[in-house]
């Protein structure tokens, strides 16, 4: 089985018009996002705000299993050979990203359902009566300060992984960069905590939520300025890949979709809503989801489409 597949070449057909899958994009966006949730889960924990009754930390356990559940669906339909996808969780290779990923999502599942039953929902509580007693037992005390790091460790853990996945490759240049494992992960909160401010109850955790991703944004701007910038001063191959998106075929989607409607016009909204200025309305959430998921095309795609013989 091949590294998902992202190697693949087409003969005699030039890769940018190759029908390159959705398949990786959407997985990497979707575990990104969940990284992001369960760091701001881990944070809600520690601050005890799960006492609140409209804590978020109500919703997002859930959310982050079932979107990490589609992610992980996305990548088994990407695998070439499905049938074998078991024999992964019988070995670690410590030098292979693909087995460190594989038992970190081991890890998050339990680490998510954990959280999740720090507060369950009332309906679901109704139904077994004995998950009052876990639940009493998960909210306090070093049970719930276990929980709450975990959350943190694995968030982080997941988030990195998704972009040291990619760098790994050094057949790839514009992959062959330190920096996309931290671009991932900031890019990962940004969209967890865009989904945060749409959802939340309060308007508190609303405005909360809407701060942080404002300064998620701002890094993630930094970071990619960090990313192009480590491009541009390595080898002319990374030179030419980095051109991709600075002024070459991706240039227009990275430009238009990923900085300028994915990360500078909600930053822009979101500063003026924290500031009273303009209502909090969806749409710089939605364009921050959107732009994250844009960013993980536009760099898989660039990926692809950069390698050794071709630059």
């Amino acid at each position: 089985m091949h590294e998902l597949t992202l190697t693949r070449q087409t003969q005699g057909i030039d890769p940018v018009l190759h029908a390159w899958g959705w398949e990786i994009p959407v997985y990497l966006f979707l575990g990104g996002m969940v990284a992001g949730m369960m760091i701001l889960v881990g944070y809600a924990l520690l601050k005890g705000k799960h006492k609140e009754r409209a804590c978020v930390c109500s919703v997002l356990p859930a959310t982050g299993l079932v979107l990490l559940t589609a992610g992980m669906l996305a990548l088994f339909l990407d695998l070439e050979h499905k049938s074998y996808v078991w024999r992964l969780y019988t070995t670690f290779q410590i030098a292979s990203p693909m087995s460190w990923g594989a038992w970190i999502l081991v890890l998050v599942y339990p680490a998510l359902l954990a959280a999740w039953l720090v507060r369950p929902p009332f309906l679901v509580r109704g139904l077994w009566p004995a998950l009052d007693r876990i639940t009493a037992l998960a909210s306090t005390g070093r049970f719930l300060r276990t929980i709450a790091f975990a959350q943190i460790a694995l968030g982080v853990a997941l988030g990195i992984y998704t972009g040291i996945l990619l760098s790994s490759l050094g057949a790839r240049p514009f992959w062959n960069s330190a920096m996309l494992g931290p671009l991932f992960l900031v890019s990962g909160l940004s969209s967890a905590a865009a989904f945060t401010h749409m959802v939340a109850r309060s308007r508190e955790e609303s405005v909360l939520f809407a701060r942080a991703d404002n300064l998620f944004l701002t890094v993630e701007l930094a970071v990619i300025a960090l990313f192009l910038i480590g491009m541009l001063s390595g080898p002319r191959t990374h030179v030419e890949a980095a051109g991709l998106v600075l002024n070459g075929r991706f240039s227009a989607v990275f430009w238009v979709f990923v900085v300028g409607l994915g990360i500078v016009l909600p930053l822009v909204v979101q500063s003026l809503a924290v500031r009273h200025r303009i209502a909090h309305t969806p749409v710089a959430p939605l364009l921050v989801l959107a732009g994250g998921l844009v960013l993980r095309f536009v760099i898989v795609h660039a990926g692809q489409y950069s390698h050794w013989t071709r630059l």
